[in-house]
């Protein structure tokens, strides 16, 4: 009689960075079955955002996540605009390409470097973070910051990029491309990436499309399918740049098409920095009209999806999300079971997970009613720690007898 044991990663696990709980059940070595649970970092933004101004909440959708905190204005934005809908400013679409692609080079950086110290090789995550910083020099010289650039809003972007800082930026974008090349040559040719990524974790062409898979995780499948290809966004029209596509579907492939598209960033935001257009970068929105719009971006996970309902105030009276973790996350039953538990966290890592962008909740009344108040959540949350506490024989905090927070 074969033996089944469960394995926990998570919910907080000092190897997957955020909070989520994979339940592996494994027959020896071999994973034969998967349990994904979500959850435990909701923030509800999409409320906030409807209580929130439509140029305020930009500011609020930033915060859905750090590392793609121009990803989701990107999208907010392009749904606002679909109300009119209304053009954008040919140089705003511009400078608003330009810091979507550098934001793209510093997440695929991020997650090269995870990979690496997923891997336990440290090596490559001490390299490429290392070369991250140079990428995020470049967003402090266009925006004045780091991270959460603040240069989107409704019809335009917030501020210009100054002419003087156009050399600047060309040349720490060309001192990337040697240091680049050095780890596309290292993933090339190095045995123990080749080990430990190759053949492992094979997402089928035909699974990527059954699942809707996004982004990277699709195209290292074969799926030939980019927001910024499909639609007429932004400056990418006007680039000469290429979608990168590989066949296999494995870890290699998604790290490869990651390596690659750095190149073709760096690629685009040159053409933008040498071809930006005169004139305008807002289009100076002073009200919405009643109606929806949906505006899409490929962030650097995938698609994200906004919906923005306006009754013809001053604020979104709906608001809804879609980030691509939500549609990749599902592929990891295709690509995890029948793989070593070694290879388990290489595998979910894969797909780029991001969980601050993913966390929904739900509440389905047919009535349309409200049938949960926020003090009944805050009830049901103390309910669920308590009971997992009492599973984990853990006693009761001090902490636990305060009535309101």
């Amino acid at each position: 009689m074969k033996k089944t044991t469960i394995i926990p990663i998570g919910p907080y696990h000092p190897l997957q960075e955020e909070p989520e709980f994979f339940r592996l059940k494994v027959d020896g070595e071999k994973v034969i079955d998967l349990e994904v649970e979500i959850g435990y970092n909701h923030r509800g933004i999409e409320k906030l955002s409807e209580r929130k101004t439509f140029d305020q909440s930009t500011f609020v959708i930033e915060r859905i996540c750090g590392i793609c905190s121009t990803s989701h204005p990107f999208a907010y934005t392009r749904a606002v605009e679909d109300i009119f809908p209304m053009e954008v400013p040919p140089r705003a679409k511009y400078i608003r390409t330009i810091i979507g692609e550098g934001e793209r080079i510093h997440s695929h950086l991020l997650w090269l470097g995870l990979a690496g110290h997923f891997l336990g090789y440290n090596t490559v995550y001490m390299w490429v973070w290392k070369l991250r910083e140079e990428i995020n020099d470049i967003m402090e010289i266009l925006s004045g910051n780091r991270q959460s650039y603040a240069m989107f809003k409704p019809g335009g972007v917030r501020r210009d990029i100054k002419a003087e800082d156009f050399p600047a930026v060309l040349k720490k974008l060309e001192s990337i491309v040697p240091t680049l090349t050095m780890l596309k040559k290292a993933v090339e040719s190095d045995p123990v990436l080749h080990a430990r990524t190759k053949g492992v974790g094979i997402l089928t062409y035909e699974d990527a499309i059954s699942y809707s898979a996004l982004g990277p995780t699709s195209r290292a499948s074969g799926v030939a399918r980019d927001v910024r290809k499909d639609t007429k966004i932004g400056a990418y029209a006007d680039a000469d740049w290429n979608m990168i596509i590989t066949k296999n579907g494995d870890v290699f492939d998604k790290v490869v098409v990651r390596i690659l598209e750095m190149f073709e960033s760096i690629k685009i935001m040159k053409f933008c920095l040498k071809n930006i257009p005169d004139g305008d970068i807002d289009a100076d929105i002073t009200s919405v009209p009643p109606g929806e719009g949906i505006g899409t971006y490929e962030a650097p996970r995938g698609e994200t999806f906004h919906y923005v309902r306006s009754d013809g105030t001053n604020s979104p009276v709906r608001h809804k999300v879609r980030a691509p973790t939500f549609m990749n996350l599902p592929t990891c039953h295709s690509t995890v079971i029948g793989q070593t538990v070694a290879d388990a966290s290489i595998i979910l890592a894969a797909i780029d997970p991001c969980y601050c962008c993913t966390e929904r909740m739900a509440v389905v009344d047919p009535d349309g009613n409200a049938v949960i108040s926020g003090r009944e959540l805050v009830e049901m949350s103390r309910k669920k720690s308590a009971f997992i506490k009492e599973q984990m024989g853990i006693e009761k905090l001090p902490l636990d007898n305060i009535e309101s927070l």
